[in-house]
């Protein structure tokens, strides 16, 4: 049977396009169904939006040729200082110290402005892949060896298979009958970034309150992102306040080791959740990134483990090709699920155990947890194996494209 493409997406943010650059690079015809504009991210206004790329998700943009031109932009992650904390007391006395120098890559990852990682992904499907914003997917039918999608302007396209990279509430995943499980954390995450007087030096630090996680991820020059996880009826209180008394509940937590601070650019906040689809894929239907794991922001994880998922379906579907096999095929899929759900399960409930075991107040389990990082802290092989896992350069066996090798 003959298909308008062999894939479609349903999802532009960053997952859906990295996905379809690494598929029609390999020579596949793609289609990515977007509900936003296609300008609606491309501005070059700063917003404090950014993500922690680890080294394999960096490798993969490499891949794609899209580094060289967001290297400029990029601040790299040369160390992460990990600790507990209480607003206006400063870090515990143990915590983990991952430095950078100890691997061999000599960093831990970089942290990226969204806009700039958007733009290069927009503008890199340009004449590769087919772009259809404004539109979102609301029908899916299987047809024979095919599966045909209906759009919200009424066009159908019929693929061989249909991707869902359309976030946590996933209609794709919805309509091919694949159920959720997971649970709220009581939690919103705000988001901003600061100015301050005293260069970062490249150091991300985490601290743990018992409210929830704080995050200070450094940007480049002065300046650096905070997420900052607080329960939601205090978290909606403090985004409801004027800037400068944001800036008076933040300070006690954030602390003076970089001399003053100032907001710059907007705030964000969004309910924090854990939201895992039972299976990643359906007869024709696949899916990555928020779609298949919605996970606590705590270690930075969400966009490398859609990146992940991106490089091993892609790996996937390029070989089922050049076999000659159906791309859609259930023995297809089941491959990719085979090679990403134990993956993506495991760092989702690892980070969903550390966020519950960190956001309390208890005295004995603190006390616990300063000896247990002081532990990992003074072991050098399992400090290592730690970064290397944040770093994504762990996984076994690891995707091509996130060693920066082409499909």
């Amino acid at each position: 049977m003959r298909t308008d493409f062999d894939i479609l997406i349903a999802g532009g943010g960053l997952n859906g396009p990295a996905l379809a650059l690494a598929l029609a690079d390999a020579g596949l015809s793609v289609a990515v169904v977007d509900t936003r504009p296609a300008d609606a991210r491309a501005s070059d206004v700063f917003d404090g939006r950014a993500y922690a790329l680890a080294l394999a998700s960096q490798r993969l943009l490499a891949a794609l040729g899209l580094w060289a031109e967001l290297a400029p932009h990029a601040q790299e992650i040369r160390k992460v200082e990990a600790t507990q904390g209480l607003p206006g007391e400063g870090a515990g006395p143990f915590g983990l110290h991952f430095d950078g120098a100890e691997l061999e890559e000599g960093r831990l990852g970089y942290m990226l402005e969204d806009r700039f990682l958007y733009r290069a992904l927009l503008a890199a499907m340009g004449g590769r892949v087919t772009h259809l914003p404004g539109l979102s997917v609301i029908g899916q039918e299987l047809e024979g060896p095919a599966i045909r999608v209906t759009l919200s302007d009424g066009c159908s396209f019929s693929a061989s298979l249909l991707i869902g990279a359309d976030g946590r509430q996933s209609g794709v995943a919805s309509r091919a009958g694949i159920r959720r499980v997971g649970h709220d954390y009581g939690q919103i995450a705000l988001v901003a970034a600061v100015d301050h007087e005293l260069p970062h030096n490249g150091t991300a630090h985490q601290y743990f309150m018992p409210t929830g996680p704080l995050a200070i991820l450094p940007l480049p020059g002065n300046r650096s992102s905070i997420v900052w996880s607080e329960a939601e009826a205090e978290a909606r209180a403090i985004m409801a306040l004027p800037d400068a008394d944001f800036l008076a509940v933040l300070r006690p937590r954030f602390g003076d080791f970089l001399g003053g601070i100032s907001l710059t650019g907007p705030r964000f906040s969004y309910p924090l959740n854990l939201t895992l689809a039972e299976r990643y894929v359906a007869p024709r239907v696949a899916l990555v990134g928020d779609a298949a794991h919605g996970v606590h922001p705590v270690a930075g994880q969400g966009l490398n483990l859609g990146l992940r998922d991106v490089a091993a379906l892609a790996e996937v579907i390029v070989a089922a090709r050049r076999r000659g096999e159906d791309i859609g095929a259930d023995l297809v899929l089941a491959r990719y699920q085979g090679w990403r759900r134990p993956d993506a399960t495991a760092l989702a409930m690892g980070m969903d155990g550390v966020n519950t075991l960190f956001s309390n107040k208890n005295p004995l389990l603190r006390a616990a947890r300063e000896i247990g990082m002081g532990l990992v802290d003074a072991i050098p092989p399992l400090r290592r194996g730690f970064m290397r896992q944040a770093a994504g350069l762990s996984l076994d066996p690891m995707p091509r494209l996130l060693t920066g090798r082409r499909l």
